[in-house]
């Protein structure tokens, strides 16, 4: 069982390989199989379709980013920055996990729309009640400004905009 688990694995870790690169709708089953090492066909004993793959992709690349904002501890006056500084990690350490979720958005089928919709909301849901356990003043403005802030950074690593980055590196909250 833990082979046919680790095969699971290495098609989930190529396709967002290549997801992130190509994008949804330029990466094929059939790319996903070549680079995982396996038949196309036997993707499908895990996913019942490409969406279903992409999906299960991007629900554990989000569930990265939320584990890393949640476990961020710092003092009130610091939490912004430290949540900021942890993203920059994050982008570091698993840039096509981040680029993956930060784009998504832009996917036109309604399962992964909805999802995506989904994971967002949670993000800013969370992020903003973070920030009022915290104790911060405004902080569903605050939570607006740290999302508007990670996509500028993702679009500005995408586009290769460094100039943007590193405005955005020197800036406090």
């Amino acid at each position: 069982m833990a082979a046919k688990e680790d095969k699971k694995q290495k098609i989930m870790e190529s396709a967002l390989t290549l997801f992130a690169e190509y994008d949804y709708y330029r990466t094929t089953t059939a790319m996903v199989a070549r680079a995982a090492g396996v038949t196309q066909p036997y993707i499908f004993h895990f996913f019942d379709n490409k969406e279903d793959l992409y999906i299960a992709v991007l629900k554990r690349a989000y569930e990265r980013i939320h584990d890393t904002f949640m476990a961020v501890e710092a003092p009130a006056d610091q939490l912004v920055g430290a949540m900021g500084a942890s993203f920059f990690s994050l982008m570091e350490t698993h840039r096509s996990e981040v680029l993956m979720v930060m784009q998504a958005y832009t996917i036109s089928e309604a399962g992964i729309k909805q999802h995506s919709a989904e994971l967002y909301k949670t993000i800013f849901d969370e992020v903003t009640a973070k920030f009022q356990r915290a104790g911060l003043p405004d902080a569903e403005e605050k939570a607006i400004r740290f999302m508007s802030m990670g996509l500028l950074v993702t679009l500005s690593e995408v586009l290769d905009l460094t100039e943007i980055k590193q405005s955005i590196l020197s800036t406090k909250n």
